[in-house]
């Protein structure tokens, strides 16, 4: 499926291929809520690194959280870089070189109508603020954490591969 995205002020605009473009991960973690806005809602979908193709790259900018290991707490720079547009602010897209052919558009940056997902996964809920009440659903998912399972295999298991 191509997907077309832009930010809110339209200096950014991007396309890319996607085989997984059900919006089904509802993300409650600090840094999707403060940085892509509202209760932590960021839904990631999966996308062809290869086809992305951006007009206007020069008013995006990277932003990479710092994050604490889990087994140490050291303090570190994630490898997750999350694109932005500088002049708006929106949301664009991530891109993390543990998996460089993916690239993962926030669903509020999307403008081509998605599938609804017959599931969600309603992930890092131990991250979640005490005023934002989770929408969870019959059939949903619940993780503290992240899933095992990945975006690509959650489109297997439900066989909506497009």
């Amino acid at each position: 499926m191509k997907i077309e995205g832009s930010c809110a002020c339209q200096a950014v605009s991007f396309t890319l291929q996607s085989a997984h473009p059900y919006p089904f991960n509802v993300c409650y973690c600090s840094i999707c809520r403060k940085t892509a806005g509202g209760g932590g809602f960021a839904i990631n979908l999966g996308g062809d690194a290869l086809s992305l193709a951006v007009k206007g790259k020069e008013h995006t900018s990277v932003f990479s959280a710092t994050v604490a290991d889990p087994d140490t707490g050291k303090l570190s720079p994630s490898p997750c870089q999350r694109h932005f547009c500088k002049l708006c602010g929106s949301a664009l897209w991530v891109w993390d070189p543990r998996w460089p052919e993916l690239i993962h558009p926030f669903a509020s940056a999307v403008d081509t109508e998605l599938p609804i997902p017959p599931e969600r996964t309603h992930l890092m809920l131990a991250s979640k603020v005490s005023w934002v009440q989770a929408d969870v659903r019959d059939g949903d998912k619940q993780f503290e954490e992240y899933p095992e399972e990945s975006i690509a295999q959650w489109h297997q298991r439900l066989d909506v591969e497009r």
